[in-house]
């Protein structure tokens, strides 16, 4: 078992990258130009946004002070999102394009921390949480399958 520094650690990066998620799926609804997006959008960050305070808690429930900041990964990547949105001629399939890479991102995030020898609760929330990651990224995969479907027709 890994000490419990580095489980906190752990954590605090996932809070890091789940708060990039955050604010990635906010910034993608400030820049989708379709309304149901925008509202698809908003929902994944609130949901997002309960994992974040999950982890949180855990954190303190370890003893440790819970980060509550971005990544400078994640700051640069929302600002791609933006380049690339008022560059493109398509700006909710460019959206969903860099959102889709930000929920990769997170994705191996959270597998890299269920590689750790992780106390069994530890484990175990991330577990859950992993899932609506996994939920997150194939739900962006499927509206971008859509905006590409409806791109291709026009």
């Amino acid at each position: 078992m890994i000490a419990q520094d580095d489980v906190i650690a752990i954590l605090n990066d996932l809070i890091e990258t789940s708060k990039d998620g955050e604010e990635g799926f906010r910034s993608s609804a400030k820049n989708a130009a379709d309304a149901r997006l925008k509202d698809f959008f908003l929902r994944r960050s609130k949901e997002v946004s309960v994992s974040v305070l999950e982890l949180q808690e855990q954190v303190r429930a370890l003893g440790g002070e819970p980060v509550d900041s971005t990544s400078l990964g994640g700051i640069l990547h929302r600002r791609w999102i933006d380049i690339k949105t008022a560059l493109s001629s398509n700006d909710n399939l460019a959206v969903l394009n860099e959102t889709e890479r930000g929920e990769d991102a997170a994705l191996a995030a959270y597998r890299h921390a269920l590689e750790q020898d992780l106390p069994a609760d530890v484990r175990a929330l991330i577990l859950r949480q992993v899932e609506g990651v996994k939920r997150n990224h194939n739900l962006v995969k499927h509206m971008r399958n859509i905006y590409e479907a409806e791109a291709a027709v026009h």
